[in-house]
């Protein structure tokens, strides 16, 4: 007998996800039924599908697959929207969602945003990790086919990221670099790769491309990521307004314990139900 399983369909800054409930009944999925359900043309379509799982440290798991069905440990956007679910079932501003790379507090603010601390970036090259050693992950040595690509950034923010910094976000094809610079030999783990252009010296502009999604109007983990980036370079303050494709975010990268606050909207598109063959048992064999 197939199961009914409701999803709920939610963006941050049209960075867009596919919501399951699984607390109360598991669900066994293939990386090939996760990229069907984000398939924009045949399935439901989503960078990101989430699954909500229970915790035993946190008000919930959340489980993070990018479109092509790889599983991740962050997604900054997806927590927002996340939290503000558990926000209104627990009836408490503030909430924990467990991830693969760690807890995150959550916080939804009077003006209905949502602060997520994203806990402390990860600077060193095995940590982010990259297939050879690099003293100074500030700027790093990376060959690319464009003379102002060189020296990006290298960061872990629960995702590995690189940052080239740019004089206009606009001026390169992203859609083009990306696959092949997330594919790069110095990346074992792939990464995600971002255009950043300093506009101010509080603010930033932002183009990426995330690993196993490809170009999406707003990364989370990648505005956390071009702002520290920023900050350890001497190009900005320690709060940065980033300005992405679908919004902006407020990246405040605190001094007293080196985390991350990241604060933005969240929006509930709609809600729907899965086609039951896209589903399996919890514990049905693999073959």
């Amino acid at each position: 007998m197939s199961k009914t399983v409701r999803f709920r369909k939610m963006n941050g800054l049209g960075n867009d996800f596919v919501v399951l409930d699984m607390r109360a009944h598991a669900l066994a999925l293939k990386a090939a039924q996760i990229a069907a359900i984000a398939d924009r043309k045949r399935g439901i379509g989503c960078d990101q599908v989430i699954a909500l799982e229970p915790s035993e440290f946190a008000d919930v798991f959340m489980r993070i697959w990018n479109a092509d069905g790889g599983e991740v440990g962050a997604c900054g956007n997806a927590a927002r929207c996340v939290a503000a679910l558990l926000v209104a079932e627990r009836g408490s501003p503030h909430v924990m969602i467990e991830t693969e790379s760690g807890l995150l507090q959550a916080t939804l603010n009077q003006d209905r945003s949502v602060t997520i601390d994203m806990g402390a970036p990860r600077f060193n090259w095995d940590e982010i990790p990259l297939a050879e050693p690099f003293d100074d992950t500030r700027r790093i040595t990376l060959q690319t086919d464009d003379p102002e690509l060189s020296a990006p950034s290298v960061v872990n923010v629960g995702n590995p990221h690189c940052i080239f910094f740019v004089s206009d976000v606009e001026a390169n094809d992203l859609g083009r670099l990306g696959p092949s610079l997330e594919h790069h030999k110095l990346f074992p783990e792939r990464a995600n790769i971002s255009l950043a252009q300093v506009t101010g010296p509080g603010s930033l502009r932002l183009r990426s491309w995330e690993r196993g999604a490809g170009l999406t109007r707003a990364c989370g983990t990648a505005a956390c990521a071009a702002a520290v980036a920023a900050v350890r370079r001497g190009l900005t303050g320690r709060v940065v307004t980033v300005t992405l494709p679908g919004g902006d975010l407020v990246i405040d990268w605190r001094k007293d314990d080196d985390h991350i606050l990241m604060t933005g909207p969240f929006a509930l598109d709609y809600e729907g139900t899965l086609p039951p063959e896209l589903l399996q048992p919890a514990h049905a064999p693999s073959g």
